[in-house]
Formats: structure tokens, sequence, C-alpha cells
């Protein structure tokens, strides 16, 4: 079973109901998933949020964090991955939150997926062939498997 990359857009549509829910949860099924240890930090910030803008109450917020520490998604230490999301943060002109997740994948050479737009804008635009192909959005994924 192919392992993916994924990041906190991702994992938060597991257990908060929004656009591209039905997506994500259906790759549960298909795929093996790892992360940067990061997505524990970015997840919980967007529950927190989720609760400063009324989307959710603290109680549920909490709840899909417990949930979240639960889900099997393998986590993995930045230590080796700090140079080249620096460099493609530099590179690309894109907060380097986003490039662990790059550098990760590419590291690994494992595909990456993704629900943020804006993100994967940057990546089709000024990321090489190589680690352009190796991300897709959330709406690629679904029905396939490997």
């Amino acid at each position: 079973m192919e392992t993916l990359i994924i990041d906190a857009s991702i994992a938060v549509k597991w257990v908060v109901e929004e656009d591209g829910t039905e997506a994500a949860i259906a790759m549960r099924s298909r795929f093996r998933f790892a992360a940067p240890d990061l997505l524990v930090a970015e997840c919980s910030n967007i529950l927190w949020k989720k609760v400063q803008r009324g989307n959710l109450t603290k109680e549920e917020a909490v709840m899909a964090g417990r949930l979240l520490e639960r889900s099997d998604v393998e986590l993995l230490p930045m230590r080796g991955i700090l140079e080249q999301a620096t460099t493609l943060a530099i590179e690309l002109d894109h907060p380097a939150y986003d490039c662990v997740y790059l550098a990760l994948a590419h590291q690994r050479q494992q595909r990456f997926v993704t629900a943020d737009q804006r993100l994967l804008r940057v990546i089709a635009s000024k990321a090489s062939d190589n680690l352009a192909e190796l991300c897709i959005a959330l709406d690629q994924v679904h029905g396939e498997s490997r």
C-alpha cells in the first residue's frame, strides 16, 4: 500500500466536516500516511482558529484533536529536512511551514497530497518538475490507488 505525505489541510478534513471531507476520508482505506511532526502543531492551530471563528465549539475542537492523535499517521522528525525546507521556501517564495512537507516528500520520493490550492498554484508555477510531479491535489487522489 502506497504511503502519501499529507498536510494539515487533509488531516483536519478527517475530523471536521468541510469541503473535501468525503474525498479525504475515502483515501483512508487505500493509502498509508506520513507527515512531518509539524502536523501536530498545524492541526492544533487550525482547530483553535475554527473555535475563534465560531465554526467549532471548544468541546468539538478538543474531540477533533483527540481523534487526530489516534489517526494512523506516521509522524517523522523535521531535523533532517530543515536545510531543504529553507531552500524551497526561498526558491518558491512561500512560507517554510508548507515547504517542510514538500521537503519530506522530496526526500522520501513519496507523493504529497494537499487541499491547499494556494500552495498547489505556487508549486505549479515555481517548483522544479521533479518536485511538482510528487505533488497532487486532494481531488486528484479521489478514486485512484496504486
